[in-house]
């Protein structure tokens, strides 16, 4: 099965190249999405920065294809410690 989201996994990894990326349709329209991004990119920088950083990355889509997103992002060790047991 096609992934219907690569196109959003593929403008953030050309931007966090090291990010691993997982994108939920929310609504069933494929326009309210919900992603989980972990990088290292995001080391140092508050939450609001984080966000910021992917709204950059997604802003041309977001004026078209995408209409909301619902963002989480992990350094890969506060994913990994997330992620325990």
């Amino acid at each position: 099965m096609k992934n219907d989201f690569e196109f959003v996994e593929n403008i953030i990894k050309a931007g966090l190249p090291d990010a691993q990326v997982w994108v939920e349709d929310m609504t069933g329209t494929k326009d309210h999405l919900a992603i989980r991004v972990v990088s290292d990119a995001f080391e140092g920088k508050m939450l609001f920065q984080q966000h910021q950083l992917l709204m950059t990355l997604l802003k041309d889509e977001l004026k078209s294809r995408i209409h909301a997103v619902k963002l989480e992002t992990f350094t890969k060790a506060k994913f990994a410690s997330a992620n325990k047991g």
